[in-house]
Order: C-alpha cells, then structure tokens, then sequence
C-alpha cells in the first residue's frame, strides 16, 4: 500500500483537521489485519537482512551500503515503543536498534543539541529507530519557555540542514507522527495506574505534560510543517488504533526498503555448485 498522500504533512499544519481515530489501514476483519501485520513484519525482515549484508560486504562497497533511519515523535502513550515491538519484532538484532532520546545529560547539554543525535544514526546497512527524536529540542524547551521563537527557528532549520546532510549521505529518512487524541491518551493513563504491571510506567509529570496539551500541539504544528520536506516528508500516522497505527508504519517501511531495490552481495564465484561432505 502507497504511503496516502492525505497523511503526508504538505505545508501548513492543523492537527485539530486530521482524525487520530481514523483507520485507513484496518479492514474489517482483526485476523485478516493481524495476518497482514506479521506478513510486513517478515518482509521488513527479508528486506532488512539483505540491507545488513551490504553493508558486511568486504571492500569499500560496504561504506556505500544503504541505511533506513525512522523516526518516531508523538505524546506520551502514542505508542512508539509498541510500534517498535509490533513492526520490527520479526528482525534479527543484527543490523536492527533503537535509540531512545531522554531529557539531554550535563554531558550533552555542553554540546549542540545534534551531537548526541548524530552519533546514534544509522551505519552503512543499518536500520534505526528513534524513539523520540532531535525534534525534542523544538518541543519541549518551546513549550517550557527555555528557548524563543527565534531560537526555535535557527533550531528548525539546522534540523532541516542536518536531515539533507544524511540523506544526500546514503541514509533514508522516514518521520512518522503518532497522531493520539487526548480523550485515548487519558485512557491509556488510566490504564497504566490500574494495571500493577504497568504502574512503573506512570510519572507525575505525565499529567503536568498532559495539561499543556494545546501548547504541544501547536509546537507539534510548527516544527512538523518547517521540516516535511520533498527528501524527508513527515507522516502523519493515525494512532488511537493501534492496530492501524502498527500497520501504516510497517508499509511505510516496507515501501522505503523496497525503494531501495535491495540486493544480496556479490558472493565467490567459485562457491556455485560446491557441495558440503555429510560425512
């Protein structure tokens, strides 16, 4: 399935305008959903290992190797952790991580908000997956107050610039935007104070997150409209269901790794026809 044109950020944004409860990838039948999910996850799979063998290939044909970075930015709940799980679950760990991006390090904070950021991108053959992202640094210190209008532009268009240099590099970027209404994330909250398992995931500044709804928003806008590029577009993905939210990033996957025209490498010549003594 084409990545809908409808869910892809073009200019202007106004979330209030794009349905989080919509389900353009569900059918009608949860096992015929459930049966296409895992049929994506193992092309991801099939996909993805061929990309890891390039880029182990000897030679400097490896460095050439081709690398998928995805980017996943959305309100607490939005399920980027379940995404990771449902649409890369089927992959060998090899060539496949996650990155999680938390509230910067002293470390990190002595540097430019990209350093930690760009140490953590994709090597040749390499599928990564940020959970959260550089886009951090254009949300939550505009919502706090820690930088201005000005500083969030200069911000906005170094990510633009640091986006060109890794696609212009070999690297494919795809950005998906967990689109969650307050209504199923109050839901989802509740659901993680009633579940004892699930209690360690609840922090009190959920909640003062939670009442700055409106502000994360109209920075979501800004920072999503600035940088949907024609090399680096943002989706939007759907994602109070979470079956569909799982489904539409797993073919947006599949459609860039099949963009790639992915090969194995080159093998010996001489490896053709050998057979291996059972003895």
């Amino acid at each position: 399935m084409k990545a809908d044109a409808a869910w892809t950020v073009r200019g202007p944004l106004r979330l209030a305008d794009h349905d989080p409860g919509a389900r353009p990838a569900r059918s009608s039948s949860r096992e015929a959903d459930q049966a296409r999910l895992e049929a994506l996850a193992l092309e991801i799979d099939r996909l993805q290992t061929l990309m890891w063998a390039q880029g182990q290939a000897p030679g400097p044909q490896a460095a050439r190797a081709p690398r998928l970075l995805l980017v996943l930015q959305g309100m607490d709940t939005s399920g980027k952790d379940g995404t990771a799980r449902a649409v890369f679950g089927r992959c060998s760990p090899l060539g496949v991580r996650v990155a999680a991006f938390k509230a910067p390090t002293e470390e990190e904070r002595a540097r430019d908000f990209l350093w930690r950021v760009h140490a953590q991108v994709p090597r040749a053959g390499e599928l990564v997956i940020f959970n959260r992202s550089h886009y951090e640094d254009v949300l939550v210190p505009v919502v706090e107050g820690g930088i201005d209008a000005a500083e969030r532009d200069r911000r906005l268009a170094q990510i633009k610039a640091f986006e060109r240099l890794l696609v212009e590099s070999g690297t494919t970027l795809l950005k998906c935007f967990l689109h969650l209404s307050k209504a199923e994330q109050a839901r989802r909250l509740q659901a993680r104070l009633d579940d004892p398992d699930k209690r360690w995931k609840f922090q009190a500044s959920d909640l003062a997150t939670r009442a700055k709804w409106d502000a994360y928003q109209a920075a979501y806008e800004t920072a999503l409209a600035a940088t949907s590029t024609a090399q680096a577009p943002w989706q939007l993905i759907p994602a109070d269901s979470k079956s569909n939210r799982n489904l539409m990033v797993a073919e947006r996957v599949v459609e860039a790794l099949r963009a790639l025209k992915l090969q194995a490498p080159p093998t010996d010549p001489a490896l053709a026809g050998l057979r291996i003594d059972g003895d």
